[in-house]
Order: structure tokens, then C-alpha cells, then sequence
């Protein structure tokens, strides 16, 4: 090869490399800001095993959720139980978040996007009270702009990370389990009143009735019970049996006052069963659609009499353990639970044929 064609060689190789070098800067240039963060984790290292506390802080308010030896609590209620699934599922989903959009911001950006301190803020921390990972929550992202913002899902969440305060990212789930409403975090079981051999109601005013039978196939008598009056059955069971039905929506804050929750002067139920058991139910005032609720359980199951019954008797025993801890908070029972319940006096009884 004689020095000519080397020197055209040369040239050639600096022609393309420079060529290859203007198309790879024209490439970069033409992709996002911040591309090779797609498909990144959101939470780096943030491992499921680590987490000890979840807190959740919102504007106005703030829920902490706290993992104890037999399972997680909310901090603000008084380590009233958190709804395990739910505190499972949030855990797996925030380790999974992965970064589908990133896009520089301004401060002006940053208030729009709901990412200034309007923010939701999550902090994951160990059981040392270390922080392990930290994120601001902004405005629900919307594929086509809903009628209602507020009440519709998103299909994802503009989120950024407090170390860098210049980027908006974007992942791809609406995350609503971000929020510090304790409604959303409690375990809905409730007590339940079942097998109720006599149940009295008594209303504010002093006013009320007692129902009661001799055993779960008999009859429902009620006291005080006057010629020509009969007992409506259907209503009967009704009442009786919805105080096996209950479930929570809520549960109080502790400092909530007698006054303010309507246990002060409440509605009362007392409801004996037919397993031993005795329940003094406080019925306040109405919260939206759902009743302030206090109550206290007493009584000792009955013992097994039968092979079948040892089990049903250990479930309740399991029950009374959790009826105990929930007797020591004000929970917030729908309003709907309770309908059949609280009926007056002459809704339980059959109509009487006008024509006869």
C-alpha cells in the first residue's frame, strides 16, 4: 500500500468518524432530558424487609403507620390496627414504581403539578427511625381530561424526588393509597353481636323496647306486649340480626369528646346471646353517613356441649380478644348498619288490617 492511498484512508476514517460523532449528538439531541432514567426504579434500594414505618403527611394532616410485633398500626389513633393487605400492597407497589416520564420543571411548574408544598409527602423509614426513602406526590395524570379531577382515578401520578427539585417524573400508577385518611387504612372488622337471645333499646328521651326469646328457634317476644299487638317477626330478625353484620368506616380521633361524638347522650343497646356473651352498645350522633360508636363486651362463652360447638367457641374466644381492643377506641359505624335497629317501638309490630 503505497503512502497515497494511506493518506486517503486516513481521511476517509476522520470523515466518518466525525460524521458518527454529528449523527450520535444529533440522536442525544433528539431524545428526552433525562431518558436514560426510563424504566428505572423510582425508589432505589428500597427493600420491603426494611420498612418499619410508612408516614404519610398531607397539608392539613398526617398518618403513620407502624409495624409491630403483631402487625401494622396507626400511630394517630392509638395503634388501632391498619389493614394489613392494604399496608402489604402499598409497600410492594411503591418498591415497584418505575419511571415512565421525566420532564424539567420550574417553581412555577412545580406549584401547578401540585409538587411544592401542596405536595402529598411519603417517608419510609427502618426500624431505627432511619430514613430510607423519601417522595413528594403531586396531581393524578390524566390520558384525556376527566369531568371530575377529583373524583376520577388517574391513570398515573406526577411524583419527584426531594434530591432534585428540578425534575417532574411521571410513573404510570395514580397511587391513591397516598393519603393520610385514616378511613382508608383501618381494618373494617368490626364486633358483631350474634345469636342475640334479648336485645333492649333505649333512646335519649328515656323511650324504648326490649325484645328477647328463649332459644334461636323460638319465638320473638316483646316486653310489655299488649292485647292485640304481634310481633312482626321479619322486623324482629332484622333488628337483631344486622348487630351480627357490622363492619367500621372509620374510628375517632382519641381527643374526641362525649360532647362532640353524642355518647354524652347516646342511644343505648343492650344485647345479651345466646353463647353467654353481654354488649352495652352507645349510639351518638351522626357523622356524615356514619354513627359515633362506643360499646363494651362482657360475659363468658358458654362451654362446648357438642363436638361441633368447641370450634365455634374458639372463634369467639379468637373474637373476643380483638372486641377488647377495638372497646378501648370511638368507631364510626355506617349509619345503614344500624337501620333496622333503631327503629321505634311500633315499627316492630304487624300492621293491623284497617278493614277488620
Amino acid at each position: 500500500m503505497n503512502a497515497r492511498v494511506v493518506a486517503i484512508l486516513v481521511v476517509l476514517l476522520v470523515v466518518l468518524g466525525g460524521a458518527a460523532l454529528l449523527a450520535q449528538r444529533e440522536d442525544s439531541a433528539r431524545r428526552p432530558q433525562g431518558a436514560s432514567a426510563l424504566g428505572q426504579p423510582l425508589l432505589k434500594d428500597l427493600k420491603a424487609a426494611d420498612i418499619a414505618r410508612i408516614r404519610i403527611v398531607e397539608p392539613k394532616s398526617t398518618l403513620t403507620l407502624e409495624r409491630k410485633q403483631d402487625g401494622w398500626v396507626i400511630a394517630e389513633r392509638e395503634g388501632f390496627p391498619a389493614d394489613l393487605a392494604k399496608v402489604r400492597e402499598f409497600v410492594v407497589k411503591a418498591i415497584s414504581l418505575k419511571i415512565a416520564q421525566t420532564e424539567p420543571v420550574s417553581e412555577k411548574d412545580r406549584a401547578r403539578l401540585n409538587l411544592d408544598s401542596s405536595a402529598t409527602q411519603l417517608e419510609f423509614a427502618g426500624a431505627d427511625g432511619k430514613l430510607l426513602a423519601k417522595l413528594l406526590v403531586g396531581r393524578k395524570l390524566f390520558r384525556s381530561e376527566p369531568e371530575n379531577p377529583e373524583r376520577a382515578p388517574g391513570d398515573g401520578r406526577f411524583v419527584m424526588l426531594p434530591s432534585d427539585d428540578k425534575s417532574a417524573l411521571m410513573v404510570s400508577d395514580p397511587l391513591l393509597q397516598a393519603t393520610a385518611n385514616t378511613a382508608a387504612w383501618i381494618d373494617k372488622r368490626s364486633f358483631q353481636i350474634e345469636k342475640v337471645k334479648t336485645l333492649e333499646v333505649r333512646y335519649p328521651g328515656g323511650e324504648g323496647w326490649r325484645l328477647e326469646r328463649a332459644g334461636e328457634n323460638a319465638a320473638w317476644k316483646l316486653a310489655g306486649q299488649r292485647p292485640g299487638e304481634k310481633v312482626d317477626t321479619s322486623k324482629a330478625n332484622a333488628a337483631t340480626y344486622s348487630l351480627g353484620l357490622l363492619d367500621l368506616a372509620d374510628v375517632a380521633p382519641k381527643d374526641a369528646s362525649p360532647q362532640a361524638t353524642g355518647l354524652d347522650k347516646p342511644t343505648r343497646l343492650n344485647a345479651t346471646t345466646l353463647d353467654g356473651l353481654s354488649y352495652a352498645v352507645r349510639v351518638g350522633k351522626l357523622e356524615g353517613e356514619n354513627y359515633y360508636v362506643g360499646f363494651e363486651q362482657g360475659g363468658t362463652p358458654r362451654k362446648a356441649g357438642k363436638p361441633d360447638d368447641a370450634e365455634r367457641i374458639r372463634k369467639i374466644e379468637e373474637r373476643l380478644a380483638k372486641d377488647k381492643a377495638l372497646a378501648q377506641h370511638v368507631l364510626l359505624v355506617p349509619k345503614s348498619r344500624f337501620e333496622d335497629t333503631l327503629k321505634k317501638r311500633a315499627e316492630l309490630l304487624e300492621k293491623r288490617d284497617a278493614k277488620k
